[in-house]
């Protein structure tokens, strides 16, 4: 098969299409014939130098991917050769087999063609995981979004607007924030000209937002704080603002908040299965009945990953940017 390799570490053009060995399905797997995959910012620090895959993983890039399946593994039921997938990986994505744990699987969602459900692994893992079953947002509460306009930030306005809570984002164009206000986002923040700690103080009469889910890490750490509500749940998921920041734990203490910092990539196989399960259970059924959809700006070859990371990059992507194998 083909999958895109990184033989040293780099920018883009680090990232080359070649011939690799198949992979075969072990024990608890099936082995995927990829559709498409799709881009994380992971991936871009993977093909740096500084995000190895876990022991054991797949040593391609590629967080997440859709499928059919083209052989099951001894030990695995539920699953047949011919059904369509999406899975959430450890790595290797980026290629034309992959041999996935059958615990990570998910049927591709009614109406959603396979190509399009790589769109959705990941970000709804992540989503659904920070939000909900570690920060528990409930209905009428206030999700703050950094990155609104990301994979992560459109499938986080969408679940938090499905369970009743309002939505502020924060974004970098005004473009950015009216595709954010499409897909039901309730305070618009220009984070260039606005300051989001003002702006979700005044949207919500000086209380604050009761979960933040930050992609940024010690840039905002302080005023992710401060924007914090009573009992506030401040849930941390990337580092694009740097990795060491203050904290005021004074402030931390008065509001009774929390913080939380969680990677996905890295845990073991039983988390991976419970927030799969999780997931099939709460969120596929609002995608089976389109209340909820993947955003995809848009698909370009799998050989042609290396401009996919120059879009990712520039951020100037609205949602996911997909990689097409075949």
């Amino acid at each position: 098969m083909h999958a895109i390799t990184i033989p040293e570490p780099g920018g883009p053009e680090a990232l080359v299409w070649s011939e690799v060995p198949d992979p075969v399905a072990g024990e608890g797997e099936v082995l995927v014939e990829v559709v498409a995959g799709a881009v994380n910012r992971a991936d871009i620090l993977q093909r740096q130098g500084f995000y190895n895959p876990p022991p054991g993983a797949s040593p391609y890039p590629g967080l997440e991917c859709s499928g059919r399946i083209a052989a099951v593994g001894p030990g695995v039921s539920g699953w047949t050769v011919g059904d369509e997938v999406c899975a959430l990986l450890a790595g290797g994505g980026y290629a034309e087999k992959v041999a996935v744990p059958a615990g990570q699987l998910l049927p591709v969602p009614e109406g959603i063609d396979v190509r399009r459900a790589a769109a959705l692994p990941e970000v709804v893992c992540t989503v659904w995981s920070n939000v909900f079953m570690v920060s528990h947002l409930r209905p009428g509460e206030t999700l703050l979004v950094h990155g609104g306009s990301s994979g992560i930030g459109t499938m986080a306005i969408q679940l938090a607007k499905a369970v009743g809570a309002k939505v502020a984002v924060t974004a970098g164009t005004r473009e950015k924030l009216d595709r954010c206000a499409e897909l039901g986002a309730d305070i618009l923040v220009n984070y260039r000209e606005q300051d989001f700690v003002e702006e979700v103080a005044k949207a919500t009469d000086g209380a604050g937002a009761d979960v933040i889910l930050d992609n940024m890490g010690a840039k905002y750490l302080d005023r992710n704080v401060k924007a914090l509500a009573v009992n506030g749940r401040l849930a941390i998921i990337g580092m694009q603002g740097g990795i060491k920041g203050e904290l005021n734990i004074a402030t931390l203490l008065n509001k009774r908040a929390a913080i939380s910092a969680t990677s996905l990539r890295a845990r073991p196989p039983a988390e991976k299965r419970a927030i799969v399960a999780a997931v099939r259970e709460h969120v596929w059924p609002l995608l089976d009945a389109g209340h909820i959809r993947p955003v995809v700006d848009r698909e370009l070859p799998m050989s042609e990953a290396a401009a996919a990371h120059r879009v990712v990059e520039e951020s100037g992507h609205v949602g996911k940017v997909l990689l097409v194998a075949r």
